[in-house]
C-alpha cells in the first residue's frame, strides 16, 4: 500500500467531477472520478468549510465517533472494470473492521477524521499518471547550464561586429 493525500478535486474538461491522490512526492498520481456531491464534500473538508450543519460526511463520521469508533484508515484495494473499490477501517478496543465503500466517500470521511488514505500498488500500476514535470524542469534547468558553460567558452573575439 502507497500512502497518498488528496492533490485536488473538481472538474474536469469534459464536465466530469475527479478527485486527484498522490503520493509523498507527488509524482505519482491517482485520478478518479467522483460524483459531483462527492468532489463539492472533499473539496469542502479540504477547505475547512463549515456551513453550520452536518452533511451526509459529517453525520457518518459523527456516529462512528459517538458509537465509540475511530476511523484509522482507508484504502483504495482493487479496481475492477474501471470502478474503483475501497475499504474504510474502523478501529475500538483494539479491534479493527473493515467496510465497503466508494473511494470518494471513503476519502471525504479520511479528509474529516484526519485519517490516513492509502492506495493498493496493483491499483497504482495500472491507473496511476506519473507526473514527470519535476523532471522535466531539472533537466531543462540542467540544459540551459550546460549551454550558458559553453557561451561562455566561446571565443567572439575583439572585433566588434558591424
Amino acid at each position: 500500500m502507497v500512502r497518498m493525500t488528496v492533490q485536488k478535486v473538481g472538474i474536469d474538461p469534459s464536465r466530469q467531477a475527479l478527485v486527484i491522490l498522490a503520493d509523498e512526492d507527488q509524482r505519482r498520481l491517482l485520478p478518479i472520478l467522483i460524483g459531483l456531491f462527492e468532489a463539492q464534500s472533499i473539496a469542502m473538508a479540504i477547505s475547512g468549510e463549515d456551513i453550520g450543519r452536518p452533511l451526509t460526511h459529517d453525520l457518518l463520521l459523527s456516529v462512528i465517533t459517538q458509537l465509540g469508533w475511530r476511523l484509522e484508515r482507508v484504502e483504495v484495494t482493487r479496481l475492477a472494470e474501471k470502478t474503483f473499490f475501497a475499504l474504510v477501517h474502523l478501529e475500538r478496543d483494539g479491534k479493527t473492521i473493515a467496510i465497503d465503500s466508494r473511494p470518494s466517500d471513503a476519502i471525504a470521511l479520511a479528509l474529516r477524521a484526519d485519517a490516513a488514505i492509502f492506495v493498493a500498488e496493483d491499483v497504482l500500476a495500472r491507473a496511476e499518471v506519473i507526473d514527470d514535470s519535476a523532471e522535466q524542469a531539472e533537466q531543462e534547468a540542467e540544459d540551459v547550464e550546460k549551454f550558458r558553460d559553453l557561451l561562455g567558452r566561446v571565443d567572439l573575439g575583439e572585433e566588434p561586429l558591424e
